[in-house]
């Protein structure tokens, strides 16, 4: 039987752990997890019976394979959630799929709302040509975008940079006012720093001819339409959070006969003469302790892998060390009301604004977005008839001033942020709140991010080691992508294969996953 240690307990490692289960006489299994939590930045954490969801996780796939997985873990919904039965909401269920209301290993078919935040009002994401949208731009900057636009489209720049790439899809007078700001928040970075692969990743199709075609698609009713992710209106979300989907999948792959090491940081990596990865060190309870294995699948952030191994070219280690992240914080804030007026026909409890996230492009703050877990699923809310389960979200680095701000401070922070843009009238509408912080949780697209081929074709010559995910492949990847490059590195173990350019061009084409494949 052959060993197989797994790095990381997030949704590649924990789906990595799960394939090869499927055989438990032929491999066992080892996941290492530095934290006490399951599916990484895909966690929820509960507070008081409100829970938070980190970043905002839709389940939605154009894999066929992916969607199977969800459903075997977590079938959908059979009748309807609270929020539907209050509201008298309809929406698809399946036929002999769990009661949301009995029980909780369940997936929530959910609407899709998530706006841009600029200028004191809303606007559709992807931004759409609707009349509320001219509205709120006036005459005067509509005309401006539309110029702006063909502008861009007969003067193509060369996208060496992320500016140009968003610039070459949008013109330059909407990617100031919705993208500039946005994405230099993000990043600590402005977009011309960036590189424009960041872009074809994330944004892909889309554009302003892809949201026309969108629409033209949906007046004539046009069957089989392409639709791009960012511009989907439903997708699955599981009733208590995405970390609920990580949970269920940890216990089978116990029930399995897997291993499952919580609190046990991996800071060592063993590689003999070989180059073939002979043992992990790892660091539990203040004690180094060690394993052997045949294969190691690694969830760990590069620049922590390359520093663990022995033997790394000094060109390599180099490359690795400089490899930039931008880390996450969250203040989850209850209160008894919005001041944000709901402005759409959506029906909401509370008739709150019916947004799972909303993209803030206001200079006068540092929230990046804020979501509103009331829209996400009912049962993240604790009373949901009668508070507001909101979090902010900001953008920083480790060691910065956001995040060694002590949680009073920052709590303030995010409050009198909420009162200036107007979410909120003032503190006394504030019943709690909760500040979350996770490292690493954005790779970055800049500083030796470019030189990174090389050091992939130097991980890849290392026989038995497989890195998926979304740091194991410093690659800003959905959930989707991330369980992808699982998939074909458990089926590179399977079958021998020891060329694993198939792991690593999980979500690099351009049309990758645009369609569903039959």
């Amino acid at each position: 039987m052959k060993k197989v240690l797994i790095i990381g307990a997030g949704p590649a490692g924990l789906t990595a752990a799960y394939e090869l289960l499927k055989d438990p006489k032929e491999y066992e299994v080892v996941v290492f997890e530095e934290s006490g939590d399951f599916g990484g930045i895909s966690k929820t954490v509960n507070y008081k019976g409100n829970r938070m969801d980190m970043g905002g996780h839709r389940f939605f796939s154009k894999v066929p394979e992916v969607n199977e997985w969800w459903s075997s873990m977590m079938p959908a919904q059979g009748a309807p959630a609270r929020d539907d039965l209050l509201l008298e909401r309809k929406l698809p269920l399946t036929e002999g799929g769990p009661n949301p209301e009995r029980e909780d290993v369940v997936m929530l078919t959910r609407h899709r709302v998530s706006r841009i935040f600029f200028d004191d009002k809303f606007y559709d994401y992807p931004v759409s040509l609707k009349w509320e949208t001219i509205k709120n731009m006036g005459f005067l900057t509509t005309m401006k975008v539309g110029f702006s636009y063909l502008h861009a489209a007969l003067f193509k720049r060369p996208e060496d940079n992320l500016e140009n790439f968003y610039i070459n899809r949008f013109g330059r007078k909407l990617y100031g006012m919705f993208f500039e700001y946005y994405t230099e928040n993000l990043w600590g970075r402005h977009p011309r720093e960036i590189d424009a692969s960041w872009g074809e990743q994330r944004v892909k199709g889309l554009s302003i001819l892809a949201v026309l075609g969108d629409i033209w698609g949906k007046l004539w009713k046009k069957k089989d339409r392409k639709v791009e992710t960012s511009l989907i209106e439903q997708f699955q979300y599981p009733k208590l959070g995405p970390g609920q989907l990580w949970e269920v999948t940890a216990q089978k792959i116990t029930e399995l006969g897997g291993t499952i090491i919580t609190h046990a940081k991996v800071v060592g990596l063993h590689k003999n003469a070989e180059n073939v990865i002979t043992a992990v060190t790892y660091e539990k309870d203040g004690q180094m302790l060690g394993m052997e294995g045949d294969y190691v699948i690694s969830s760990m952030p590069v620049k922590d892998l390359v520093a663990g191994l022995n033997d790394v070219p000094e060109e390599e280690a180099r490359i690795a060390a400089g490899l930039p992240y931008r880390d996450y914080m969250t203040l989850g804030v209850l209160v008894s009301k919005m001041k944000l007026k709901k402005q759409t026909r959506m029906k909401t409890v509370g008739d709150i604004v019916p947004d799972c996230w909303v993209y803030v492009q206001d200079r006068r703050v540092k929230m990046g977005r804020f979501q509103i877990y009331n829209n996400w699923s009912p049962y993240m809310v604790q009373d949901l008839e009668h508070t507001v389960w909101i979090g902010l979200e900001y953008f920083v680095n480790e060691g910065d001033e956001f995040w060694n701000m002590t949680e009073e401070a920052f709590a303030k922070l995010g409050v009198e942020e909420m009162i200036r843009i107007g979410i909120i009238s003032d503190a006394e509408d504030v019943l709690d709140t909760h500040m979350e912080k996770v490292k690493k949780a954005y790779p970055a697209y800049f500083d030796t991010y470019d030189e990174i081929d090389k050091l992939v074709a130097y991980l890849s010559d290392i026989d038995n080691l497989y890195c998926v995910g979304r740091n194991g492949q410093h690659r800003y990847n959905n959930i989707d992508h991330s369980m992808c490059t699982s998939f074909e590195a458990v089926r590179n173990i399977r079958t021998g294969r020891k060329d694993k350019t198939n792991v690593w061009s999980v979500n690099t084409e351009k049309e990758y996953h645009e369609e569903a494949k039959g």
